[in-house]
């Protein structure tokens, strides 16, 4: 069974730092294309990270430069360094596992910056 598990997420002031974590069990984040995703209130869920098998990352327009995805394959882990948080940044972040015929996801972490 494939799960996806998100945590880190909270409540901080703008201008400041959180890291997501994804523990993922049941596929390899290695051999996945990892993302994450987020849906702010009223909106739809955007992408806003990817790491693909050979580790090549893209990023959301709005992120670059403040948020670093990366992996750790030997906890089988997916991380999301969100720093410089800005009160638009607020939203439900999910992660995303996708394999050749199936993708996965996390029941997602609530992240709220105020201004």
């Amino acid at each position: 069974q494939v799960q996806l598990v998100e945590s880190g997420g909270g409540l901080v002031q703008a201008g400041e730092s959180l890291r997501l974590s994804c523990a993922v069990s049941g596929i390899s984040v290695s051999g996945s294309v990892m993302a994450w995703y987020r849906r702010a209130p009223g909106k739809q869920r955007e992408l806003v990270a990817q790491i693909t098998r050979l580790g090549d990352t893209t990023y959301a327009d709005s992120v670059k430069g403040r948020f670093t995805i990366s992996r750790e394959d030997a906890k089988n882990t997916v991380y999301l360094r969100m720093n410089r948080l800005k009160p638009e940044d607020t939203a439900v972040y999910y992660c995303k596992a996708s394999q050749l015929y199936d993708y996965y996801w996390g029941q997602g972490t609530q992240v709220t910056v105020s201004s």
